[in-house]
C-alpha cells in the first residue's frame, strides 16, 4: 500500500486498510520478528537472557510497562526502541489534534469532519518516529500539562461559552493518542498527578475541569523509575502501581565484555581519534573494571548506581587525553599510554555519589583508588599472582624489577614524551623487559608499553613499588627509598 496514493477516507476504505489498537500493532510486529528470528531491541547489549524476554511478553500480554532498575541501565533506550516495533505509518484524520483514527473518530472535531465529508475526509499519514512521546516527571508538572486544561483565549478568539467543550486545550497524552509515551522517573511526580493518570490506565478515558468526555485514549504507556527514588523523592502511589501490567527490572552488565561493547557503541569519538591512537585491549579491559569497582567500594553510595555513562564519558576523556599530548608533539600517531588513565579522574567524580567517608577522603582520591583496584583486579590476569604475606627473604619474580629501582635514583616517565622517547624509557629496563618476555611472550608490539606501565602501577597496587605524582608526570621509586627520601 502506497500512502501517497491515499489522500481520503474513501481511498483508505478501498485499500483494505484495517485498523487496529496501538497494542496489537506492537503485539503483531513483535510476533514476526520472533518468527524470522530478528531482534527486536538492536544495539541493547546483557538483557538477551533477562529483560528483553521480559519487555517481550509484556508486549505479548498488552501491558503498560515501568521500568524499573538504577541510573544508566537503558530504560530509556529500551522505550525508545520499541517505536521500531509500530508500522511506518498510520492515517490520521487531518487537522486532529489526537491523531484519530479515522474508523473510530474520538475528537469532536473528527466526528463532525467525518460526519460533514464522509468518504471525502481528507487523511495525512503520522510516520512511526512521530508516535513516540516523552516527558521527564518533576515537581513542576501540573495536571493540565499532561492532561489538558480549559484555554481562556482559545474561548474568547471563538466567542464561545465555558461549557462548551471546544474550549479545552488537550495536554500532552491526548495529543500523543495512537502513540508510546513515556514517563521517566515516575516516583518525581506528585501524588496528585499519578492519580490523574488512574483513568487512563485502566479506561483510557479523561476528565478535564469536569467536561464529559469520554476520549478513548488508545495508548502504550510505558514509565521508568529508579528504586532508590522511592525511598529519596517520592514512590508510585500504589493504585497507580496496581494498573500497570508488568514492571521489569534492569540491571548492569555482568561482564567487562558487554561493558566494553556498551561503550564501543554509544561514545562519541571523533574520526580522527580513532584513526590517530592505538587503544590496547587491556586499556579497554581496565576502563570498563573502573565502574565493576566503584560498584563494590566502600566510599561510594551503590544504591544511587554507577551509570554506564561513566564508562563512555571517561574513555572519550582518555582518547582526548592521548590525542592532545600527540597534537602538541606534532605527531600524526600515538599508543596509549596507562598515564593517560589520570584524564579520566573528572569523568569519574561527576559520575559517583560519595558517601560520609568518601567526602571526607575527597572525590579525587577515591577515582585513583577506583583506578588501582582495576589494576589489582586484573594484574592476576597476566602477571604472578603477588601474596599480602610472604617470607622476607623468599624468591618472587619481581625481585630484580625491584633491586633494579632500589638501585636507581629514580624512574619517571613524563606526560609529554613523544613515542619514541617513551618507549626508549620503558626499554632502559632491564628487569621489565625481561618479565614481558616470559610471562606475556606473545604481547603484540604495540601492546607492549602498555602492559610494562601496567606491571610498574601493579607493583605499586602490591606495595613492592611506591609512585610519586608531580606536575610534569609520575616518578616510580622502591618503597624503602621513598621512605628514606622522605626523612
Amino acid at each position: 500500500m502506497k500512502v501517497d496514493d491515499i489522500k481520503n477516507f474513501g481511498e483508505l476504505k478501498k485499500s483494505g486498510y484495517q485498523s487496529k489498537s496501538i497494542k496489537e500493532e506492537l503485539r503483531q510486529n513483535l510476533i514476526k520478528k520472533i518468527q524470522n528470528g530478528e531482534p527486536a531491541f538492536e544495539g541493547i547489549f546483557g538483557y538477551d537472557h533477562t529483560v528483553i524476554p521480559e519487555l517481550e511478553r509484556a508486549i505479548l500480554s498488552k501491558h503498560n510497562i515501568n521500568l524499573l532498575g538504577l541510573r544508566g541501565q537503558a530504560k530509556t533506550r529500551l522505550a525508545r526502541l520499541m517505536v521500531k516495533l509500530l508500522d511506518e505509518y498510520i492515517p490520521v484524520v487531518e487537522g486532529s489534534e489526537i491523531n484519530d483514527d479515522p474508523f473510530h473518530p474520538i475528537s469532536r472535531y473528527a466526528k463532525e469532519m467525518i460526519e460533514e465529508k464522509g468518504d471525502a475526509t481528507p487523511i495525512s499519514w503520522m510516520h512511526r518516529e512521530e508516535r513516540f512521546f516523552e516527558k521527564l516527571a518533576t515537581p513542576d508538572v501540573t495536571v493540565a500539562d499532561i492532561i489538558g486544561d480549559v484555554d481562556p483565549i482559545k474561548a474568547a478568539n471563538l466567542k464561545l461559552s465555558y461549557a462548551d467543550d471546544r474550549v479545552i486545550h488537550f495536554g500532552m497524552i491526548p495529543r500523543a493518542n495512537r502513540s508510546i509515551f513515556v514517563i521517566n522517573e515516575l516516583p518525581d511526580l506528585q501524588a496528585r498527578i499519578q492519580v490523574a493518570l488512574f483513568n487512563i490506565l485502566q479506561e483510557g478515558d479523561i476528565q478535564i475541569r469536569g467536561f464529559k468526555l469520554r476520549l478513548p485514549l488508545d495508548m502504550q504507556f510505558v514509565f521508568t523509575a529508579n528504586p532508590e527514588d522511592y525511598t529519596n523523592r517520592g514512590s508510585i502511589v500504589t493504585p497507580l502501581k496496581d494498573r500497570i501490567g508488568s514492571q521489569i527490572l534492569t540491571h548492569y552488565p555482568h561482564n567487562i565484555e558487554i561493558a566494553k561493547a556498551i561503550t564501543q557503541q554509544e561514545a562519541k569519538l571523533d574520526a580522527r581519534q580513532t584513526e590517530m591512537i592505538y587503544v590496547p585491549e587491556l586499556a579497554k579491559d581496565l576502563l570498563e573494571q573502573i565502574s565493576f569497582e566503584a560498584r563494590e567500594h566502600e566510599f561510594i553510595d551503590a544504591r544511587s548506581g554507577i551509570s554506564a555513562r561513566l564508562s563512555i564519558s571517561a574513555f572519550e576523556n582518555l582518547l582526548s587525553t592521548a590525542e592532545r599530548r600527540a597534537i602538541k608533539n606534532g605527531e600524526e600517531k600515538t599508543l596509549l599510554r596507562f598515564g593517560d588513565f589520570l584524564g579520566v579522574i573528572p569523568a569519574i567524580t561527576g559520575k559517583v555519589e560519595l558517601v560520609y567517608e568518601g567526602e571526607q577522603e575527597g572525590s579525587d582520591s577515591v577515582a585513583q583508588e577506583l583506578i588501582g583496584g582495576a589494576v589489582k583486579t586484573l594484574f592476576v590476569n597476566y602477571f604472578p599472582k603477588i601474596e599480602k604475606l610472604e617470607k622476607p627473604d623468599a624468591e618472587n619474580p619481581y625481585n630484580d624489577l625491584v633491586e633494579w629501582f632500589f638501585a636507581e635514583s629514580g624512574f619517571e616517565l613524563l606526560d609529554e614524551l613523544t613515542d619514541k622517547q617513551y618507549k626508549e624509557k620503558l626499554d632502559s629496563v632491564p628487569p621489565l623487559n625481561k618479565l614481558i618476555e616470559k610471562y606475556q611472550p606473545e604481547v603484540s608490539e604495540e601492546d607492549k608499553y602498555f602492559l610494562k606501565e601496567f606491571l610498574l602501577w601493579g607493583l605499586v597496587e602490591y606495595k613492592k613499588l611506591n609512585k610519586y605524582r608531580f606536575s610534569e608526570g609520575i616518578q616510580f621509586k622502591d618503597l624503602y627509598g621513598s621512605y628514606i627520601s622522605g626523612l
